[in-house]
C-alpha cells in the first residue's frame, strides 16, 4: 500500500491551500477529488463566491498564490447598502484600518492553486472517489476508487476532509454535535454577461424581498434575489428575473439586462460540526461549517481553517510539536462562530421578514445602521475579516 504523510480529500479552496503549504515545508500530500480538472476549472457551476477579505488576499499573497489575483482581481473599497430609495455608501478603508477587499472568483483562485501546486511538484489525482478512511483515529487509510473503476488504499499519518458541504467524511468523528440552521428564504442567482450596477456591491433592501447586486469582472454581472423556499427556476424567466431586479434596486443604479450564463436556486443554510477532529482525522472547509451567503465567508472560511491547520501539523513535523493539533477545533471555531455570527447578521437584517413585528425591527437596525460610525464600523471590520482571515494572515507571515 502506498503511504504518504498527509491524504487531502477534496481539491477546494482548503484542500489546495493547505496541500500548498505543506508542501513548500517538505510535508508529502497526496489530494484525491472526484470531480476532473476542466471541471473544477471551467464549469459554470463552479462559479461561486467572488469576495476575498484583506486576510485572504493576504494569506494567498504570502503563500505565492496570489499574483494572478493581485493582478487580475478587482478591489473594492467598501461596499453599498440600498434602502429607503437611496444608496448609502460603507467605506472600508476609514472604517477598518485602510483595508479592503477583492473580487476575484473562486473558480479563478482554484485554478490557480492547481496550476502552481502541480507545476511546483504537488500531487492531485482528479477523478478519483474516496469510498471512506479506516482508522481515522490512529492511521488513517483512505480507500478511494479509480478512474477505471478500482478500489485502492493509500495509508496516511493524517487524513484530511474537505470535501465540501455535502461532505461524505463528515460522519467520521463519533459523537460530533451538527449545529444547523435554516432560513426561510432562498437565493435566486444569476450569472450574465452584461456590466454590473455599480463599481461595487450593492446590499439592496426592499419591501419586495433582497437583492444583491455584485460582479466576477467588468463584463460579468452576478446578481441575487430574496425567494421563498418553494420557487422553482421555471417560474422566472429572463424578463422576470430582469423586472424584478430593477424594482429592487430601486431606481438607486442602473440594472442592464444581458445574456444569462447561469441560473441557480440556493436555498439558506448555516451548519457547524464540532468538534473538527477526531484522532488523526481533520475536517476543514464547507465540510466542517457552512454559512448563508450574505456575508461573503465561505470560501474566507475555508482558507482560515487551512491555514489553522497548516499551523498544526507544521509544528508537529518540524517541531515534533502536537500541542496545536489538539487544540485545532478551538482555535478553528473562534474564527468559525464569529464568521457564522456575522452572516446570521447580515442574513437577518438585509432579508425582509412575513412577521410584521420582525419586519419592523429589522427596518429600524437598518436605519440605525445607516446613521452610526459604531455600527458601520462593526460591519467594515467583520467584512474584510479583520478577527478572522487577518488574525490568520499575520500568523502565517510569522511562519515564514
Amino acid at each position: 500500500m502506498r503511504r504518504v504523510q498527509v491524504g487531502i480529500v477534496g481539491a477546494g479552496p482548503a484542500g489546495l491551500l493547505l496541500a500548498h503549504l505543506l508542501h513548500r515545508i517538505g510535508v508529502e500530500t497526496l489530494v484525491l477529488e472526484a470531480k476532473s480538472r476542466a471541471y473544477l476549472e471551467t464549469s459554470p457551476h463552479r462559479i461561486r463566491a467572488g469576495v476575498l477579505e484583506w486576510g485572504t488576499k493576504e494569506i494567498l499573497l504570502a503563500a505565492g498564490l496570489g499574483e494572478r489575483m493581485e493582478r487580475e482581481g478587482l478591489e473594492h473599497r467598501g461596499v453599498y447598502l440600498a434602502f429607503d430609495g437611496a444608496l448609502h455608501r460603507v467605506d472600508f478603508p476609514t472604517l477598518a484600518g485602510g483595508r479592503s477587499i477583492w473580487v476575484y472568483g473562486q473558480q479563478y483562485a482554484v485554478r490557480d492553486m492547481i496550476r502552481l501546486h502541480l507545476e511546483r511538484g504537488g500531487e492531485i489525482l482528479f477523478e478519483h472517489e474516496v469510498l471512506g478512511v479506516e482508522e481515522p483515529e490512529r492511521n488513517p487509510v483512505l480507500v478511494y476508487r479509480t478512474p477505471e473503476g478500482r478500489t485502492e488504499r493509500v495509508q496516511t499519518e493524517f487524513a484530511v476532509g474537505a470535501d465540501g458541504s455535502h461532505s461524505a467524511l463528515r460522519g467520521l468523528i463519533p459523537g460530533a454535535r451538527v449545529h444547523r440552521r435554516t432560513y426561510p428564504f432562498a437565493w435566486l442567482g444569476i450569472l450574465a454577461e452584461t456590466r454590473p450596477a455599480a463599481e461595487e456591491l450593492i446590499y439592496a433592501s426592499h419591501p419586495r424581498g433582497f437583492a444583491l447586486f455584485s460582479m466576477r469582472s467588468p463584463t460579468l454581472a452576478r446578481n441575487y434575489l430574496q425567494v421563498g423556499p418553494e420557487e422553482r427556476l421555471e417560474d422566472w424567466p429572463e424578463a422576470r428575473i430582469w423586472e424584478e431586479l430593477a424594482l429592487r434596486l430601486d431606481g438607486v443604479a442602473e440594472v442592464r439586462p444581458g445574456p444569462l450564463l447561469e441560473k441557480s436556486l440556493t436555498p439558506m443554510r448555516a451548519l457547524v460540526v464540532e468538534p473538527m477532529q477526531h484522532g488523526r482525522f481533520f475536517l476543514i472547509g464547507d465540510a466542517a461549517h457552512v454559512v448563508p451567503p450574505t456575508g461573503a465567508k465561505g470560501m474566507n472560511m475555508a482558507v482560515a481553517d487551512a491555514v489553522a491547520l497548516f499551523r498544526a501539523l507544521r509544528a508537529f513535523y518540524l517541531e515534533k510539536d502536537p500541542t496545536f493539533l489538539g487544540s485545532f477545533t478551538e482555535e478553528a471555531l473562534r474564527h468559525v462562530w464569529q464568521a457564522e455570527f456575522f452572516s446570521y447578521w447580515m442574513t437577518t437584517l438585509l432579508h425582509t421578514h412575513e412577521d410584521p413585528f420582525a419586519e419592523g425591527l429589522r427596518l429600524a437596525q437598518l436605519r440605525h445602521l445607516g446613521e452610526s460610525p459604531h455600527l458601520l464600523s462593526f460591519l467594515a471590520e467583520n467584512y474584510v475579516g479583520l478577527h478572522t482571515t487577518g488574525r490568520w494572515a499575520e500568523t502565517l507571515k510569522a511562519l515564514a
